[in-house]
């Protein structure tokens, strides 16, 4: 029911009633598409090609309709081109809604006007949903629409298949994603979605650049995965005979090989994978951006930080108000700190510097926290018992004093070494971005590696790879040094939709 109402349409019809509807529309786009396939036949008998490659179009819809007033004026001829959205007729007229890219006009035929006399064979050949260039004159009608007097037009890609009712043409939640380009084609808010989405991405990069960071792009097969804990894919490279994983980060550890050689602001924004469960807020294959800032920390990266999130949300929505969820969401006001130890404290009553992975797995079972046992441990435990109580603050604020046994790659508190310099956006009970001062003592990083590939040996699919070759990359030394990194997650929470709802081609299960 959830994903109905986000999708905001109405309810799949149900019982009998329900079936004889769906039936009844599916037999009569089965027929109208048999019709099609004879007007087509048809078409190539009579000479005219349904599928020609080229387009004479001078204009588009957007510009003809901003500067309409002038066109009309000058009576001058322009030939545009686009998708044939409706139609009626009225004896010898017929009046045609046509769409571009950039907009939609309304388009006029009379029977007396066509130059080439071919006014019959639009009502043989031409359907809702076939592509048009059309040669005309702008007009206003009586009731005072901007139309387009028709003097010529040909086709230019004919409809086999009728384009769903715009009410219950396509019902299904899982068929309006499977079939995503009929969705945008029929929804203008999944369409302006993809624009914002665009925008969004546009306003991080243009953040980061106008700040002297530059993009970078890094390997995405690799020997060892790194800069996250997650379960890889895994695939196989023929000419090289070997196993590789598709990157679970956004090339952190190669980001960090060039803050060794020299570079300072880097970042890089592109895809990565992970081989794990889906949800709202989860998917396995999905965008990410990646900062590492050069002679920073994480103090100056959650000051940098909060100034982007303010930025892309004013940039890509205009406001910093949001509903989010359950929670009303303000970017604009100062972000707060949450303490990592200190809230679980006060939320569960444990201390998760001295605890045992017993104590809080007696926790999770007494809250009712649902937990993977497989390669289950205390990093895993303390991980899940957080969760339980990030979902109760609304944010906008930044986590800290993670444990240093969660944090693999973040420096240890100068203050005290059982805490690292981790910071996690926290934004309606969940986290959308995660950074610290990265670990830059080898030796350190080295006995890290170790632990993580023990539990690895033990059965933790999500610990990290021990990385040989970038402990002697930072052996050679590595400059203080602030990482952070986002992903589409912070988007979807903006948009107040699942993420599989707002990429533009979910992955889908394919059909039986």
């Amino acid at each position: 029911m959830v994903v109905k109402k986000q999708l905001n349409i109405p309810p799949a019809p149900s019982g009998r009633e329900g079936y004889n509807q769906i039936f009844n529309m599916k037999k009569k786009a089965n027929d109208e598409r048999e019709d099609r396939l004879v007007k087509l036949k048809k078409m190539r008998e009579v000479g005219i090609n349904p599928y020609p490659s080229k387009t004479n179009r001078n204009i588009i819809i957007g510009d003809i309709l901003s500067d309409f007033e002038k066109l009309e004026k000058e009576e001058e001829r322009f030939i545009l081109a686009g998708r044939i959205r409706s139609r009626r007729e009225h004896g010898g007229l017929t009046f045609a809604q046509i769409e571009d890219g950039s907009g939609r006009i309304q388009i006029a035929f009379f029977k007396d006007e066509l130059e080439n006399g071919d006014y019959n064979l639009l009502g043989d050949f031409v359907d809702v949903g076939d592509f048009l260039e059309v040669e005309g004159i702008c007009f206003k009608t009586k009731k005072g629409e901007p139309t387009i007097r028709t003097r010529k037009w040909k086709i230019l890609s004919k409809a086999i298949r009728p384009l769903p009712d715009k009410w219950c043409g396509l019902i299904d939640p899982e068929e309006r994603l499977r079939k995503r380009y009929l969705d945008i084609l029929c929804n203008p808010d999944v369409k302006d979605m993809i624009y914002k989405k665009a925008k969004f991405w546009d306003s991080v990069r243009n953040f980061l650049k106008e700040r002297g960071f530059l993009e970078v792009e890094t390997p995405i097969l690799e020997v060892n995965t790194g800069g996250a804990d997650a379960r890889p894919f895994i695939t196989h490279h023929n000419a090289l005979d070997m196993n590789l994983y598709l990157r679970i980060s956004m090339g952190e550890l190669w980001q960090k090989r060039l803050i060794v050689a020299g570079f300072e602001k880097i970042f890089e924004l592109g895809r990565q994978f992970r081989n794990e469960g889906m949800d709202a807020e989860h998917l396995q294959d999905y965008t990410q951006m990646e900062f590492y800032w050069a002679y920073s920390d994480d103090e100056k990266g959650m000051e940098l930080v909060e100034e982007m999130y303010k930025y892309v949300a004013m940039e890509t929505f205009g406001k910093l108000k949001f509903k989010i969820k359950d929670f009303d969401i303000d970017l604009g006001k100062k972000w707060e700190r949450y303490d990592f130890v200190g809230i679980i404290l006060e939320k569960t009553g444990i201390d998760v510097l001295n605890t045992n992975k017993k104590e809080v797995e007696k926790k999770l079972v007494e809250l009712n926290i649902k937990y993977d046992k497989k390669g289950f441990n205390l990093n895993r435990a303390i991980d899940n018992l957080w969760k339980y109580c990030r979902r109760q603050i609304a944010g906008p604020g930044f986590l800290i004093n993670t444990p240093i046994i969660i944090s693999p790659l973040a420096k240890r508190n100068e203050n005290n070494q059982m805490i690292s310099q981790k910071f996690q956006v926290i934004i309606a009970g969940s986290e959308l971005g995660n950074g610290y001062s990265e670990l830059n003592d080898p030796i350190d990083q080295k006995g890290r590696f170790e632990e993580q590939q023990k539990m690895r040996d033990a059965g933790d699919e999500e610990a990290q790879m021990f990385d040989e070759d970038f402990i002697e990359a930072i052996e050679y030394g590595m400059p203080p040094t602030c990482g952070f990194g986002m992903s589409e997650r912070f988007f979807s929470f903006l948009m107040d939709k699942p993420m599989r709802e707002t990429q533009i081609f979910p992955l889908m299960r394919p059909k039986k």
